[in-house]
């Protein structure tokens, strides 16, 4: 028995005088060398056949192309390049159409700008997101979208990787044309046969876009522009080699004859792809798909998920409400009191003001939203919801509580997460009848932004709660990332050691701002110190005092922190902490008095201070989160390197460039973070101890990714 040839992937055939072609490699039409191959000669059909008067060019299912083929990068290079293949679309002799629906992203783009025109049905999605991989548009993009747009439009969209709609894109000028019909291929092919017919009519011809100046007619303007932005630039993107890269090519567009300019972007485009930060940015595309591959996930169906119930009406429980109306799903929220509920609706409702005041909402959509909100003091008001999601204060009796009254009251089946940060779940899930429905749901301030959600898999929960968890986590847009139970889970419990190194140093002798400073300088937004000023310095300071009673008294304890917070300076929301915060300030400023408090710290303990470089600092903070997360990967906690990647590239404020901890190891080497943790060892040798796995993959040639593809 014979096995047909599979369908080729650009498909053509004639309709009347166009000659259609079709892409059809699912699932997203991705630009692969065989697609590339089929576009070229299909123009080159096209073009040798005379009876053929004009092009079509669509995408089949999904879209049209969402971009290129991410996995020939890095590669040999397979003729024909894409800039050879948008080049021959444009230099043909008769006029070609894009017809796009869904995705036209990235290279998928730069094939509909170099057709003569373009026609879009409203579910279109236009974008050149390259800039998100660490790379930046390489086939013209840089050069055909500003002479459609304008300079600024379009450098914001590539900077920005943001993907727009069909309407935004007519009034920007990146399609000639919206179309009504359905949206799926066939709407499309519909759409831009009747837009072919409408030009061949009107006898137009080929319209390059290299030839359109409009955009481009005030050149010095266009320049003045571009130097605001290499400016603004230069500042936002903390380090990033290609956002700057595409305001050269861009520049490059508007100073030098349009072939010249081509070349010139395609040396950007190599650089970029020789850039580590592209396999940083690479890396942290795949596993943030990779994290929801988890055996209960793969293994169940989620249950039914069409109501939550949140219990806390605090920052955190609204947050978690916000998330959820946002998902389209109703709300039921619990709190102690009449007062309590009000505060928590006025939390909610906090938010969706700011959206009013900032033009996007508007006061209707606010209404239609809060009417699906609902809050009570009654517990039984819980009774007919899908999950319910408990935010309460820290505390592993006052929780236990909450899940005493959810197992009364919530229906059979119904999913009981909590939101804890630290504590222990399965002791949780022991305290009731139905240990089986009970995970963890760890969200992170401010729940309706934050992308990061971990998933604490206790011990006897069943597969489909835990599939329930990471269809929410879909609902909600949020990142998911298994986790096991442990004190902290992943992100906190390996914070807890790198915040440990920190705090080291500065009793050692570095200052927190010189800390913060280096931590910056590496591509953090924030350093820990800064960011305890944020979070609260209570926060760290309860979980000191749970500790306390456990704590190895051999071990060397940080008091400085406990300082200041003996005095109530808890940060931000008290005007000072690390920082001073003048009159509601949101921004610190270095105080004296802290390091006044850190030098008598050491004092009481006997050390000497000594100078750190920024360099010295960042070894050790970042030797301490990588030891750490190889504790956490070689216990299960997370299921694998990139697991602990993707939280600190979502919580944390990892550089994206860099992929996440583990990933940065790898492209240091492993062998010098050991070499490293050694060096430190001889100093300290009771917090800086090897992880075995750390050890037995230096021993053995290996790297973390190693384990990721062994996965």
């Amino acid at each position: 028995m014979s096995v047909a040839d599979p369908l080729p992937v650009v498909q053509t055939a004639r309709e009347g005088r166009v000659l259609v072609v079709s892409i059809a490699n699912p699932p997203v039409n991705a630009l692969s060398a065989a697609v590339r191959q089929g576009l070229l000669a299909a123009v080159e059909a096209a073009e040798a056949d005379d009876a053929v008067a004009a092009v079509l060019l669509v995408g089949t299912g999904r879209g049209f192309i969402a971009g290129a083929d991410i996995r020939e990068f890095g590669k040999p290079p397979v003729s024909p390049s894409l800039p050879e293949v948008c080049n021959r679309i444009e230099a043909c002799t008769k006029p070609v159409v894009a017809a796009l629906h869904g995705p036209a992203l990235g290279g998928g783009l730069e094939i509909a700008l170099a057709a003569h025109y373009r026609v879009a049905l409203a579910d279109a999605r236009l974008g050149l997101p390259e800039v998100q991989l660490g790379l930046m548009p390489g086939s013209g993009g840089t050069l055909r979208a500003p002479r459609l747009m304008g300079v600024v439009p379009a450098v914001a969209l590539m900077l920005s990787g943001r993907h727009i709609g069909a309407k935004e894109a007519l009034a920007t000028g990146l399609v000639d044309r919206l179309a009504d019909g359905a949206a799926d291929g066939p709407g499309a092919r519909a759409a831009g046969l009747a837009y072919a017919g409408e030009l061949l009519a009107q006898g137009a011809g080929a319209r390059r876009t290299r030839d359109a100046q409009a955009a481009l007619a005030d050149t010095g303007a266009s320049l003045a522009a571009l130097e605001q932005l290499k400016a603004e630039t230069a500042k936002k993107s903390r380090g990033l080699f290609s956002p700057l890269k595409i305001i050269e090519a861009v520049r490059a567009g508007i100073e030098r004859p349009f072939d010249e300019a081509l070349k010139f972007e395609r040396e950007l485009f190599l650089q970029c792809i020789a850039s580590p930060q592209r396999a940083g940015l690479i890396h942290a595309f795949f596993a943030e798909r990779e994290v929801a591959k988890v055996p209960e996930a793969q293994a169940a169906q989620p249950r039914p998920l069409a109501s939550v119930g949140v219990v806390g009406g605090g920052t955190m429980g609204a947050g978690i409400a916000v998330a959820v109306l946002d998902a389209g799903l109703p709300v039921v929220m619990i709190e102690r009191d009449e007062a309590a509920i009000a505060r928590g609706r006025a939390n909610v409702e906090k938010v969706y003001d700011g959206l009013v005041k900032k033009g996007r909402l508007t006061p209707e959509a606010k209404a239609a939203v809060l009417a699906r909100f609902n809050g009570s003091t009654a517990y039984g008001a819980l009774a007919g919801v899908d999950l319910v999601i408990e935010a309460v204060f820290e505390d592993i009796e006052v929780k236990k509580a909450v899940f005493a009254e959810l197992d009364r009251v919530c229906k059979p089946g119904a999913v009981l997460a909590t939101n804890t940060s630290y504590l222990d779940i399965d002791a949780i899930a022991a305290s009731i009848a139905r240990p089986q429905d009970v995970i963890g749901l760890h969200f992170f301030s401010p729940a309706n932004i934050m992308k990061l959600l971990e998933i604490v898999v206790p011990a006897k929960v069943s597969a489909d709660v835990v599939a329930t968890a990471f269809e929410l986590a879909k609902k909600l847009k949020k990142v998911p990332v298994r986790a096991g139970v442990c004190d902290g889970f992943i992100g906190n419990r390996i914070l807890a050691v790198y915040r440990a190194a920190a705090d080291h140093l500065m009793e050692d002798g570095a200052s927190p701002y010189e800390i913060d400073a280096a931590v910056r300088e590496f591509g953090y937004p924030m350093g820990p110190f800064q960011v305890s000023d944020l979070a609260g310095g209570d926060i760290g300071w309860a979980t000191r005092k749970r500790k306390a009673a456990t704590r190895d008294t051999k071990a060397r304890y940080v008091q400085i922190a406990d300082r200041l917070c003996e005095r109530g300076w808890f940060g931000q929301k008290t005007g000072r902490g690390w920082y001073l915060y003048p009159e509601g300030a949101r921004t610190g400023t270095p105080d004296p008095e802290v390091l006044a408090i850190a030098a008598a710290e050491r004092q009481r303990v006997g050390i000497t201070p000594r100078a750190f470089t920024h360099e010295e600092i960042l070894r050790r903070y970042l030797a301490a989160m990588v030891n750490e997360g190889a504790r956490v990967v070689q216990e299960g906690i997370a299921l694998r390197p990139l697991d602990v990647d993707v939280v600190f590239l979502s919580g944390y404020g990892f550089p994206r460039h860099r992929g996440g901890p583990m990933k940065w190891a790898d492209t240091v080497g492993l062998e010098r973070i050991l070499a490293d943790i050694r060096e430190f060892a001889e100093q300290d040798p009771l917090f800086w101890q090897p992880a075995p796995l750390l050890v037995e993959l230096v021993a053995k040639g290996a790297n973390f990714d190693s384990l990721n593809r062994a996965a």
